[in-house]
């Protein structure tokens, strides 16, 4: 499990009282780090800092006074920091087809989805540089890599502006101390894929059958993932498109299960 490989690392997590924020928070403390909890649910946010023993701040990723204010708070409170994972995110269901979603939805997304992650990255990674360099970490998303006839439109346009960004940025700050990838998850089972599929059963159906494992993620595995981008051991990977989903991304045809043969 790699105990330890962030001993001494200072991380702030935001959307961390949920889903794979959350499961994330508890990874990285369990490997060493002094993690800072952001979320703007301060009842779940404070809930899961005080289980790892790591500091809650309430802060709104879409405002740029409150991103400065909880890397700051980072700093002051913990001597440091050395991990961004910029991973707030939403997919409200009136974002769906192009045809039905309105501009006040496209543009909600696109807040809280891209340019929360352009102010967390524009004010984490100059703090980076000042303090002798670190690891940044974007939730981007399968679907910034391949297309989706169940559309989401914003947000998947979001995930690819994601993508775009973090290989920019990684290619940009990779002499200088910073390494910035893009986590690619697959369908995960959190609260947001739960309630989501919980209103249309079919269309969960209709997504699974393409995950080659022919199952869903669970945050515990996107959790490991970041914990080891967050990592030393990841010394040498930046601008990745760093893909956890199942193999969806390289799938034509899936397995069906009577494909399956016991080895034994």
């Amino acid at each position: 499990m790699g105990v330890g490989r962030l001993e001494g690392k200072v991380a702030v997590i935001t959307g961390a009282a949920s889903g794979i924020g959350r499961a994330s928070a508890g990874r990285f403390a369990s490997e060493g780090a002094r993690v800072v909890v952001v979320d703007l649910d301060e009842e779940a946010g404070a809930t899961v800092a005080n289980s790892i023993g790591g500091l809650f701040v309430r802060a709104d990723v879409t405002v740029a006074e409150d991103v400065d204010r909880m890397y700051d708070t980072a700093i002051r409170e913990f001597g440091g920091l050395d991990v961004c994972f910029n991973n707030a995110g939403i997919s409200p269901p009136d974002d769906d087809s192009i045809l039905t979603t309105g501009p006040d939805a496209w543009h909600r997304v696109q807040e809280v989805n891209l340019t929360s992650v352009y102010l967390c990255c524009k004010a984490g990674i100059a703090r980076l540089l000042e303090l002798g360099g670190g690891s940044v970490i974007n939730t981007a998303s399968f679907v910034a890599v391949l297309g989706s006839a169940t559309s989401q439109i914003s947000y998947s346009a979001s995930k690819g502006g994601v993508l775009a960004l973090s290989r920019e940025l990684g290619v940009q700050f990779a002499r200088r101390g910073v390494r910035v990838n893009a986590l690619c998850p697959g369908p995960v089972n959190t609260p947001l894929l739960r309630e989501l599929f919980a209103k249309d059963p079919q269309r969960a159906a209709r997504r699974l059958v393409h995950v080659p494992m022919g199952r869903f993620g669970e945050p515990e595995e996107i959790a490991a993932a970041a914990a080891f981008l967050a990592s030393d051991d990841a010394s040498f990977i930046t601008a990745s498109t760093f893909l956890v989903d199942g193999g969806i991304h390289a799938a034509y045809v899936t397995p069906l299960d009577d494909d399956f043969t016991p080895l034994s």
